[in-house]
């Protein structure tokens, strides 16, 4: 499945809510795509996102780590159904709406607990989320300074 049809459906996932254990697994979905989306890009994607591409990769897996991995059934989990990117700048520009969704997501969790370890556990996640988008839209930015560049490179 294609990248942006994965983030859209976490997206939907996250938006219709449940209990704070659903929410939490939604999230933990979000950030396992975000952390294969960075895996791919950093293989086969432009050779100027790779760099971020990778810290995309580490920080989505350190979003993943701080919470608790839920239990999926085989074929739940989304990020290993991603099999192409598509269009890399629809797939960040997606990914990085729906990094900071997962932000809200959590701050409303972290404010609803009672628990503190789960408070801290969506103080760190929100953290990652946060550094995870910082990447994504560097790498837009990257994608946009290299295709201002092309007409430069065409006149000359």
């Amino acid at each position: 499945m294609d990248a942006v049809r994965l983030i859209v459906t976490s997206g939907r996932a996250l938006a219709a809510g449940g209990e704070v254990p659903e929410m939490l697994t939604e999230v933990w979905q979000a950030q396992a795509l975000a952390q294969a989306i960075g895996s791919r890009l950093a293989v086969h994607g432009p050779p100027e996102l790779r760099g971020e591409a990778l810290g995309l990769t580490e920080l989505a897996g350190r979003g993943c780590g701080v919470l608790r991995t839920p239990d999926l059934a085989p074929g739940e989990l989304r990020a290993a159904q991603l099999t192409e990117l598509g269009d890399a700048r629809q797939a960040l520009m997606c990914l990085g709406t729906l990094l900071a969704e997962i932000g809200i997501a959590l701050v409303g969790i972290a404010c609803t607990v009672d628990d503190e370890g789960t408070y801290w556990q969506c103080m760190e996640a929100i953290d990652a989320a946060d550094e995870s988008r910082d990447r994504v839209l560097e790498m837009l930015r990257r994608l946009a300074d290299r295709d201002a560049a092309l007409p430069e490179r065409e006149a000359g």
